[in-house]
């Protein structure tokens, strides 16, 4: 059995991760303009740079939650036939024992430089302007995907969903593109497709199978239940 699994934010807030987007559109009070484009970054660099380093410190203090753990139980089990793809750009699935996790957004963990456009792990603040492990240039940037970007990892993700039996979005917003559209590209596929999400989505009807409540009590129940028959 082949298995494509989208989260979104809604399993990381769960543990205590800050979707950052407020109900009037701003990031914490910021216009997303301001901290999520690669304009916002050459208008106000050192703001943004504060920004990402807020997210990237607040890491440290969250911990995977039930669902994070349960898909590490199902990474176990089914091993390279499992693709787990993500919008968030925390590190919760890896430390929840899933190995290999596709970032179609990024990681708040790394640092693309601007130059020799290198990635690296980064753990520590951007905003002092520290310089390249590689070129030495100081023009780090959080690797992360903002608005007007092209995802990450879309041919791979592409390719698990033709191959994929069970497509299943865990607590995503059904709104963002292309990740919205993956449901449908499995389907035609002949892929099984659930949501679990805590409330319906604007997608919610172009899925097979849907399940409302927290991640952290769906997903477990969920995964026993693949386990049981893969």
């Amino acid at each position: 059995m082949k298995v494509v699994i989208l989260t979104g934010a809604g399993i990381s807030a769960e543990s205590g991760v800050p979707t950052f987007r407020d109900a009037d559109g701003l990031w914490e009070g910021h216009d997303v303009m301001q901290v999520a484009t690669p304009e916002g970054f050459e208008a106000d660099p050192a703001l943004v740079q504060r920004f990402y380093d807020l997210r990237r410190a607040h890491l440290s203090r969250v911990e995977p939650n039930a669902a994070h753990l349960a898909l590490g139980r199902l990474a176990e089990h089914l091993g390279d036939d499992l693709v787990v793809v993500t919008q968030n750009v925390d590190d919760l699935h890896e430390r929840g024992g899933v190995k290999h996790v596709l970032h179609m957004h990024g990681e708040l963990n790394s640092a693309l430089c601007q130059a020799c456009l290198a990635r690296f792990p980064w753990y520590d603040d951007l905003a002092p302007e520290p310089p390249c492990p590689r070129c030495g240039a100081h023009l780090l940037r959080p690797d992360v995907v903002w608005f007007g970007e092209v995802p990450l990892h879309m041919d791979e993700t592409l390719e698990a969903l033709e191959q994929a039996d069970v497509f299943a979005a865990i607590g995503t917003s059904g709104m963002v593109q292309p990740a919205a559209s993956f449901v449908h590209f499995a389907r035609a596929n002949g892929a099984h497709t659930i949501e679990l999400n805590l409330e319906p989505t604007p997608g919610t009807e172009d899925f097979e199978e849907s399940r409302l409540g927290r991640a952290g009590d769906l997903v477990p129940q969920w995964v026993s239940e693949l386990i049981a028959v893969a």
